[in-house]
């Protein structure tokens, strides 16, 4: 019996299992809030596939995700980093990662946590949708929109509305599942 799953999942057994286990499904832990916002900005231009292969290289390279140690990062950092084959090796984007840094360590000073500015954004409840192809998801919604004008305001970078609402269908803050794909009424179901 085959698996009916969206159709931009692969063959590749990494995206499957991504697919299959992650996307989409609500995600309210800080540090797994912002490596996801990491690897969505740094995916811009390239393929979700080549993130998916370096995810472990970031979380080295990284420290673990942990916001005050990259908070600290300088300019050597970005330098020593750049020359990382385990990572996305453009200045910019590794930059963003310790402006990013710094500003979630702001955001969870204002609001208590990520999850708890980042959830706002949907009444903290995930939004489910009921698109029947591929073609019909948006690339961007009011509320993406609103999400990256906020974020660039308190200098966040990589975070445009193409890329927020990415974010939003990885961390299941939407499901994006198509409704012919077997994760469709599994992530629904998740619905706190």
């Amino acid at each position: 019996m085959s698996i009916t799953r969206c159709q931009w999942c692969t063959d590749d057994p990494e995206y499957i299992k991504y697919h299959d286990e992650e996307w989409g499904v609500p995600l309210h832990d800080d540090t797994k809030l912002f490596e996801m916002l990491v690897l969505e900005g740094a995916q811009a231009g390239l393929s979700w596939l080549t993130i998916l292969k370096k995810r472990d290289g970031y979380r080295r390279a990284f420290e673990n995700w942990d916001l005050a140690k990259i908070s600290r990062f300088g300019h050597d950092d970005i330098e020593r980093l750049a020359q990382n084959p385990e990572i996305i090796r453009n200045r910019l984007k590794i930059a963003s990662v310790i402006k990013n840094a710094r500003g979630s360590l702001e955001i969870i000073d204002q609001y208590g946590s990520l999850d708890e500015y980042l959830w706002r954004y949907v009444d903290y409840q995930p939004q489910t949708n009921q698109w029947k192809r591929l073609s019909d998801l948006p690339v961007s919604t009011d509320v993406s929109e609103r999400m990256s004008k906020d974020l660039k305001k308190r200098g966040f970078n990589f975070v445009g509305p193409t890329i927020c609402y990415a974010y939003m269908q990885a961390v299941g803050m939407v499901n994006d599942h198509v409704v012919s794909c077997f994760r469709y009424q599994e992530v629904k179901a998740l619905t706190r």
